[in-house]
């Protein structure tokens, strides 16, 4: 657990986080959770409708009808359409809103090298996966979801911390998560997408070896 500027920044396994302060928890892209037994939060983020970053059975643990807002990207609208929670926003690159209290950006997140097939990427920019900044405390959170370095990033403002993934395959590289960083400037960098799908700690290290900014390699929590 890393404690930044009043909040509380877990890593989940994988993609996901939880991000607690000012009486909020918000979790982002949760997937197969160590613990059955979390109490529902408060605002839940999606970035696509991939299994592992789409996850009905996580879900189904974090959100209730009375009590948590999901905001997912417009690929994830059929399958969280029985879903019981508070309220569902469906998003797309460029939409901005508010929460719960919470502030959000939405951002592009598509591949640009990490093909399935000949010409065919695993994640092109059409298919409407999407990024988060968000807002909690004064503190601004940028999770990419599965990209590649991207131009959009470098319009991304002030970021205070960046989650960027480091497996490769289907999401960047650590060499170029590196690159990612060195683009982004955030306060702190934490690597993800690693140790489910692919990656390994490894890929952590390396990217804190490289990256000229502070890398905090997060403990799995549940």
């Amino acid at each position: 657990m890393l404690q930044y500027r009043g909040l509380e920044i877990r890593w989940l396994g994988h993609a996901g986080f939880s991000i607690r302060g000012e009486g909020k928890e918000v979790v982002i892209d949760p997937y197969q959770l160590k613990s059955k037994a979390r109490r529902a939060v408060d605002v839940i983020f999606i970035t696509h409708d991939h299994f592992d970053h789409l996850s009905m059975n996580d879900l189904a643990i974090l959100s209730s009808a009375e009590k948590t807002a999901i905001v997912a990207s417009k690929n994830c609208a059929k399958s969280l359409g029985a879903l019981p929670c508070k309220s569902k926003t469906f998003v797309t690159p460029m939409d901005k809103g508010e929460v719960e209290g919470i502030k959000y950006s939405v951002v592009p997140a598509y591949n640009v090298n990490k093909f399935r097939a000949p010409g065919a990427v695993f994640h092109p920019r059409e298919y409407g996966g999407v990024g988060f900044l968000i807002e909690l405390a004064g503190v601004r959170i940028y999770h990419p979801g599965d990209t590649d370095v991207i131009p959009e990033m470098k319009n991304l403002g002030k970021v205070d911390v960046a989650f960027l993934p480091v497996s490769g395959v289907y999401v960047m590289t650590a060499g170029e998560a590196v690159e990612a960083a060195s683009i982004i400037a955030p306060d702190i960098a934490i690597p993800m997408h690693y140790g489910a799908i692919a990656g390994s700690k490894s890929d952590a290290e390396e990217f804190k070896r490289n990256a000229k900014c502070r890398v905090e390699i997060l403990p799995q929590e549940s």
